[in-house]
């Protein structure tokens, strides 16, 4: 279809419709509904255009900053534009898994290059305005299960699931803890099947009181770690989702008197930085962060420039880093190492 046609179907004007397309805020929020419906039921899709628009920019989404993990995405990001003379514009969703509504028309508005989300996602509508504009998206992390049709770059999480679980049983542990991320996220869920298949592998029944969630932050590797380790039997290791509640568990050991590893073996999962700052060395699964930032922007660029990936869905290889957290368990029960008065003051 034509403008023109839009807007007879969308009974407004030309003007109007072009107001919508290019995200301009000076349009009713009902016609803009209204000509938003047209432009789904229709199909519409911009003709890409060849005359240069600008700086080249490149809209990098999260669902929350202020972590390492954040920052190193961001540099994987930042150095792959770089090498194409592409810009980066950083916002972040507060929390929430998709973003608003105002976040949107703002990238229509500057129609950047392509969009690039980051442990967030599109609904129907955002992706379909995004498309109609013919302005790409890749999901880097997926939360959910996408579609085949839409570009993702993610990592073998449910082999690093399998790897850090196989490292601590091939130590000797047996109540082996896992407290993962939150149970909706694929990176999650997918981490989570591989710790069970390892121990159905070798013969050990998982104990559910032993798996935990919690949001990917200290605090509640922390407060999940103390409940594990103050439990009439606790476990002798604990998996981390990642590396920062993984310094959770660090600090709740600290606070019964357990040394990692010889009363607790710790794994996490990132291989961020700050693994190699505390003190023991923290085993973890290395996640390719930058370098799936790095894949997601090459991937962006290339549908930006009309062209067809080898693969619109990536997943890149995990590998386990082996450092000082992790160790045989001791041959006494480790809830021995917490007194009872200690166990019963934590809870």
């Amino acid at each position: 279809m034509t403008i023109s046609q839009l807007a007879a179907a969308a009974e407004v004007s030309v003007p109007t419709v072009s107001k919508v397309l290019n995200g301009r805020p000076d349009v009713a929020r009902e016609t803009r509904a209204r000509v938003e419906a047209v432009i789904q039921r229709h199909g519409y899709q911009r003709r890409r255009s060849t005359t240069p628009r600008g700086p080249r920019l490149v809209d990098l989404v999260f669902n929350e900053l202020g972590n390492p993990w954040a920052l190193e995405i961001i540099r994987g990001v930042e150095g792959a534009a770089r090498e194409q003379g592409v810009e980066v514009v950083l916002s972040e969703c507060l929390g929430a898994r998709t973003p608003r509504q105002e976040w949107l028309d703002s990238v229509l508005e500057r129609r950047p290059t392509g969009v690039i989300m980051v442990f967030s996602d599109l609904d129907h509508d955002q992706r379909t305005q995004l498309e109609a504009r013919n302005i790409p998206f890749v999901v880097v992390d997926p939360v959910g299960e996408e579609r085949g049709d839409v570009p993702s770059v993610g990592s073998a999480n449910y082999t690093g699931g399998g790897l850090a679980t196989r490292h601590l049983l091939d130590l000797g542990h047996r109540r082996i803890a896992v407290i993962g991320g939150p149970p909706e996220t694929l990176c999650s869920r997918a981490r989570l099947s591989g710790y069970r298949e390892a121990l159905e592998h070798a013969g050990v029944r998982p104990d559910e009181s032993l798996v935990r969630s919690g949001n990917f932050f200290v605090e509640s590797g922390h407060d999940e770690a103390l409940s594990l380790l103050t439990s009439a039997d606790p476990p002798t290791a604990i998996f981390a989702g990642n590396d920062l509640q993984a310094l959770g568990v660090y600090r709740a050991a600290r606070e019964l008197g357990l040394r990692i590893p010889d009363d607790l073996s710790v794994v996490g999962y990132d291989d961020l930085p700050v693994a190699r700052w505390v003190g023991p060395e923290l085993t973890t699964v290395h996640q390719p962060l930058a370098r799936m930032a790095d894949t997601a922007t090459r991937l962006l660029l290339t549908l930006a420039a009309g062209e067809t990936p080898p693969a619109l869905r990536v997943d890149l290889a995990v590998d386990l880093v082996v450092r000082g957290s992790t160790a045989p368990p001791r041959a006494a029960p480790a809830q021995s190492s917490v007194p009872t008065s200690r166990r019963a003051a934590a809870t």
